[in-house]
């Protein structure tokens, strides 16, 4: 390596050793739902503790409680000159982007959202795919034909995954009936466990029999009420298949921690990117959840079912409808 070779990795990743030693400064910001959510935060959690323990570098973590404080928290990492700052959540967007343009020599990854600069990574999930899978899981094991769905913050992402869901649902059975309900419209909405639950109920009166919760803290409420009521629930980013087992059909993954992990990596490793950057089945971003915790409900035709359509959408012979880019479902 040269000189100036060198000297240019030194400045880009702001370490006084050669490159091969970098030793990066992280930080990531969580927002509203925590890092112990049990779902969308906790899994990347998960990821940046993966990363600490296999490479002994630490980070810092702190919680933004609001749009606000995310860009007060943000900003005071960046003034500590960290190499990568990790904003979890769409709702930190404005954020990223003001606080990016502020610091130019800082690294931002942004999940969930697309945030402009030449120091940012946007993170992106195909999360309709992995809606999908769960929507035919939930379509065959449902007796009703009637299957629900808890969203937490009414937004486009979240319509996302009840699109996906109930395209998978319908494409094993055209005449199944799907019922959506969404916590609130504010951020208040992942942490409103009692209104989860209040939502399952009246699904489950109204003869759904499988509910996919989708809502952060919110959906604990709802997977309970599923345990209570003897219906099945299903799990989202995180494999939540553990918390109530035998009543979970499955949980949507969605590897936040691998996007973590990758991105800490790729700061360490001299290779991160700015851009956009999209994960789907293909790409392992997304997935469906099949373990000891469920095993008992997944029959062998569910499980055949599944993982042969998540083939025929990993080499494109089956299309999931994007809410977000169609600007309405098509189901």
């Amino acid at each position: 390596m040269t000189f100036k070779h060198l000297s240019m990795t030194m400045a880009v990743l702001c370490v006084t050793a050669s490159a091969s030693a970098a030793t990066p400064k992280l930080g990531i910001v969580y927002d509203a739902g925590g890092k112990f959510d049990k779902s969308f935060n906790q899994s990347a959690f998960e990821g940046a503790e993966r990363f600490k323990k296999e490479t002994g570098i630490k980070y810092i973590e702190v919680q933004a409680s609001s749009d606000t404080q995310a860009e007060q928290v943000m900003r005071g990492l960046a003034r500590k000159k960290l190499d990568l700052i990790a904003a979890v959540g769409f709702s930190q967007t404005q954020a990223v982007q003001k606080v990016a343009q502020e610091f130019p020599n800082v690294r931002f990854v942004l999940i969930d959202a697309i945030a402009k600069g030449n120091n940012v990574n946007s993170i992106l999930f195909k999360e309709e795919e992995g809606s999908y899978l769960v929507g035919v899981a939930a379509a065959m094991a449902s007796k009703s034909k009637k299957i629900g769905f808890v969203g937490g913050m009414d937004i486009p992402l979240i319509r996302a995954f009840a699109c996906g869901y109930t395209q998978g649902a319908k494409s094993v059975n055209p005449k199944i009936e799907s019922l959506q309900n969404m916590v609130g419209t504010t951020a208040a909405a992942w942490n409103d466990p009692a209104k989860g639950g209040e939502l399952a109920r009246a699904q489950f009166d109204r003869g759904v029999d499988v509910v996919f919760a989708v809502a952060g803290g919110s959906g604990m409420g709802t997977l309970q009420m599923a345990k209570e009521k003897g219906k099945l629930g299903i799990g989202v980013d995180s494999n939540q298949n553990y918390l109530h087992p035998g009543s979970m059909l499955t949980s949507m993954v969605k590897r936040v921690d691998l996007a973590i992990y990758d991105s800490f990596k790729q700061v360490q490793n001299g290779t991160w990117k700015a851009g956009v950057t999209h994960r789907g089945l293909k790409e392992g971003g997304v997935d469906w959840a099949l373990d000891k915790d469920n095993r008992m409900v997944v029959t062998p035709a569910i499980e055949k079912k599944v993982n042969e359509v998540k083939a025929s959408i990993i080499n494109g012979k089956t299309k999931v409808v994007d809410y977000r880019a169609a600007g309405s479902c098509p189901v």
